[in-house]
C-alpha cells in the first residue's frame, strides 16, 4: 500500500498553523520539536449532534497546559474555539472527534533552545470515534494490569496532556499478549493510574473510586464525578490500590473518545456477572443525556 493509499480513508479538515487543509493532506515540519522531542501539548474534544461538549472547559485546560510547558499562542481562547468549530463546519460533520495541539515549533538553525521557537497551533476534526469497537461496546473491555509503570508525575506532570505515550503503548502490547484489549498502568507505590487514553473508575458496595494522582484528569472523568454527585453516590478521588480493582463489583473507563465503557473481564476473571453493572449503565446513560444540556454544549454554527 502506498502512502497515498494509506491516507485516502482519512476524512476531515485540519488547521495547520494558519491554513485549513483536508485532514489527509495535513502535515507538520519534521524538524518541529513537537515531532522530534514530543515537545507538545494537546486537548481532545468531541462534537455530538452539531454541538461541542464542554468546549469552554477544554479550552481552559488547553491554555493551562500551555502555561505549564512555557508555551503561548497569538490566539485568545475564543479564537481557538472558533478555529475548532470551523474545522467541524468545513468537514461537514455533526458528530466529530476534535484535536487541538500546541507544538513548540521549529528551532532556529544552530540552536536547541526551546525559548527561541515560535509555538504553532494545529487542530483537526474527523468523524467521531470510540476507543471501543462495536463488539467491545456491547460486551465490555477485557483489561489487565500492566507491568509497565506509568511515567511518574515527578518526571512529568500528567495533568498536562501530552504525547508521551510509549509507556501506555507498551502496556497496550502487554494486553494484546494476554488476550485482553486494554491495560491499566500501575505506579511504583502499588496504586493504579490510567490506561491508553482513558481514566478508570471502580465500584465496590455502591461506592465509586477513581485515582487521585499519576494520571491525566479527564473532562469525562470530571463529568462522571458530577453525575455521581447528582445521584448522591459517593465518589472517592483517592489512591486506588491494584488489589481493589481485582475485588471491584464494577469497573468502567471514561474518555472523550466514546464516553463510558464497561470492563467486564479483568486479570483473567469476570467482573461481577460479566456484564456492565447497574451503576455503570446508569452513569453511561446520564453522561449522554448531558449532551442535550445547553449549559454544557456549544453549537458549532453559533458564534462563540
Amino acid at each position: 500500500m502506498t502512502p497515498e493509499e494509506e491516507l485516502a480513508p482519512i476524512k476531515g479538515v485540519a488547521y495547520m498553523d494558519g491554513r485549513f487543509v483536508p485532514l489527509a493532506e495535513a502535515a507538520i515540519p519534521v524538524v518541529d520539536r513537537g515531532f522530534v522531542r514530543s515537545d507538545v501539548t494537546y486537548d481532545a474534544l468531541h462534537a455530538w449532534k452539531g454541538r461541542i461538549f464542554r468546549l469552554d472547559d477544554h479550552i481552559s485546560r488547553f491554555e493551562a497546559s500551555m502555561r505549564g510547558l512555557h508555551m503561548s499562542l497569538p490566539h485568545s481562547g475564543a479564537e481557538i474555539a472558533g478555529i475548532l468549530k470551523d474545522c467541524v463546519r468545513r468537514a461537514g460533520l455533526r458528530d466529530a472527534f476534535i484535536m487541538v495541539v500546541c507544538s513548540r515549533g521549529v528551532p532556529p538553525p544552530g540552536t536547541r533552545d526551546p525559548r527561541l521557537c515560535r509555538n504553532r497551533l494545529y487542530a483537526w476534526a474527523q468523524p467521531f470515534m470510540n476507543i471501543a469497537e462495536p463488539r467491545q461496546q456491547a460486551e465490555g473491555f477485557r483489561m489487565i494490569l500492566a507491568k509497565t509503570q506509568r511515567i511518574p508525575s515527578e518526571s512529568l506532570d500528567q495533568r498536562i496532556k501530552n504525547f508521551h505515550w510509549l509507556d501506555l503503548t507498551m502496556g497496550l502490547f502487554e494486553a494484546y499478549e494476554r488476550d485482553a484489549t486494554v491495560a491499566i498502568l500501575p505506579a511504583a507505590d502499588g496504586t493504579i493510574t490510567e490506561g491508553p487514553g482513558f481514566n478508570i473508575f471502580i465500584v465496590k458496595d455502591g461506592v465509586l473510586a477513581t485515582p487521585a494522582h499519576g494520571m491525566f484528569e479527564g473532562i469525562t472523568r470530571r463529568t462522571v464525578t458530577e453525575i455521581a454527585a447528582d445521584l448522591q453516590l459517593r465518589c472517592e478521588i483517592r489512591p486506588v490500590r491494584a488489589e481493589e480493582v481485582l475485588a471491584a463489583d464494577e469497573i468502567f473507563t471514561s474518555t472523550t473518545a466514546g464516553g463510558i465503557n464497561s470492563v467486564t473481564w479483568y486479570e483473567g476473571h469476570a467482573v461481577g456477572d460479566g456484564r456492565a453493572g447497574p451503576i455503570t449503565r446508569r452513569i453511561h446513560d446520564l453522561y449522554w443525556q448531558r449532551h442535550d444540556d445547553p449549559a454544557l454544549n456549544t453549537p458549532v454554527d453559533d458564534a462563540h
